[in-house]
Parts: structure tokens; sequence; C-alpha cells
């Protein structure tokens, strides 16, 4: 069978998520958990709406989770300001900590992924990977005024 990049990256993402997820359980947090989290703790405050896009999930699944790691202590909704219908997302302080482990197990972990990887490949591949996503990001842009 051909080596097809599509499935090649789809199954390499598949094995990376596994075993991040086996990493990430140590700290008791599944990868839903973990998902939010690192979303929060790049960009605090989004609103519940746009956090589930983001993560690509259903808003009523995003809620769940929330509920979850709301009653962990771990983020809070609030009111948005601007709309009193929308709720934003919040990390609390008790999620720093948490955050920081799992930032470090990441790094630890990318290490471990990436061992014996040059790192002008590693360049390599990050700009192919973003020239992909810029073509397809192109053609739906371009698909969407064409109807």
């Amino acid at each position: 069978m051909d080596r097809n990049f599509a499935f090649e990256v789809a199954e390499t993402a598949q094995v990376l998520r596994r075993a991040f997820d086996r990493r990430a359980a140590t700290l008791g947090v599944t990868r839903a958990q973990w998902r939010v989290l690192a979303r929060l703790g790049r960009q605090d405050g989004p609103r519940q709406v746009e956090l589930a896009e983001a993560l690509d999930v259903e808003p009523i699944t995003l809620c769940r989770m929330v509920d979850r790691l709301s009653e962990a202590g771990l983020v809070e909704r609030r009111r948005d300001e601007e709309d009193r219908r929308a709720w934003r997302i919040h990390l609390t302080p008790a999620a720093g900590p948490l955050i920081e482990s799992l930032r470090l197990l990441a790094a630890d972990f990318l290490g471990d992924a990436l061992d014996g990887v040059r790192d002008e490949d590693q360049v390599l591949a990050l700009d192919i990977l973003a020239r992909v996503r810029a073509n397809i990001a192109g053609k739906a842009v371009n698909a969407r005024k064409a109807s």
C-alpha cells in the first residue's frame, strides 16, 4: 500500500494522543479535561460556545466537561459582561499547579516523541503542516465564496 500523507498524520496524532493520555492519567486528568485546561491556559476567559468550537466539541459536551472541572475547583463560569446570556470560562488559582504539571509532562513527552529527530527536520515538518493547513483553509474560504 502506498504511503498516504493524511493517513500518516492522522495515525501519528492518534498515537500521540493515546500515549499522552496514559501519562496525563497519572495526574488524574482525562483527555477531555486536559484539552480544556490547556486551551484555557493559552487563553483564559473565552465564551463557552467559543471554547466548544475551538475544541471541536458540541456545546452540551463542553458544558458537562466544565461542570466536572468546576466541581473539582479548577474552572469557574462568569457571566459575560457584554452578553448576560453568555458564560465565560475562567481558570481558578487551583488550576495553576495542575496546568504546570501538565506542561512539564508535555515537554517531557515531546522530548521522548522527538528523540532522534533533528531540529531542522522538526522545523521542516512544522512548515509542511502549516502549509497544509493554509491550503485547506484557503480552499474552504474559496468554496464558501463560490456558494
